[in-house]
């Protein structure tokens, strides 16, 4: 990955997890890249986000995105948490969506493999998760690499992380049969 795609990771994250351990992150990897430039290590930075130039409201784009990833329409009446705090779809759409994944650092596919990652880390947000992976499935990743990729977290977060990610992950697969 480039110097620029692992910062997109990075702030990609403060979505899920939180402002803090995203600066974190950011402050983490600030000093890694420069133990490595101290060590003679240069890195490439890779490309910039490009400015997005559609000046539609950032709803409808932050709509459009959501519905290119979940395959659905987003044109129906709100339900659960959206219809009782209208505002977090408001945000959702607008920032997540429309300022957050419309940048093109990371693809779609990467972008949900970080938000994967994050949310089972985090645990107990099995909902999201499901919504998540069914997510990955939409943007071209295969059960396969999904069945790889929760190996990757029990390695690198945890089995119990990975066992709840892995139950999810069965019951997404058995419902697209």
């Amino acid at each position: 990955m480039t110097v620029n795609q692992i910062k997109e990771t990075l702030v990609h994250l403060y979505a899920y997890c939180g402002f803090p351990r995203s600066i974190r992150g950011l402050q983490t990897f600030m000093a890694v890249l420069e133990e490595r430039k101290a060590k003679g290590i240069t890195d490439t930075i890779g490309a910039e986000a490009s400015p997005i130039k559609d000046e539609g409201s950032k709803y409808d784009r932050g709509k459009a995105v959501l519905a290119e990833l979940t395959k659905t329409s987003q044109d129906v009446p709100k339900t659960g948490y959206s219809a009782f705090a209208p505002e977090i779809d408001v945000f959702l759409k607008e920032h997540l969506f429309a300022d957050i994944f419309d940048r093109d650092v990371l693809t779609y596919s990467e972008r949900e493999l970080v938000t994967v990652s994050v949310i089972a880390s985090i645990g107990e947000a099995e909902p999201m998760l499901q919504s998540h992976l069914n997510i990955c499935l939409n943007v071209g990743l295969t059960p396969k690499q999904l069945q790889e990729f929760v190996e990757i977290i029990k390695t690198t977060i945890g089995g119990k992380e990975a066992s709840a990610a892995q139950k999810v992950l069965n019951e997404v697969l058995k419902a697209k049969k």
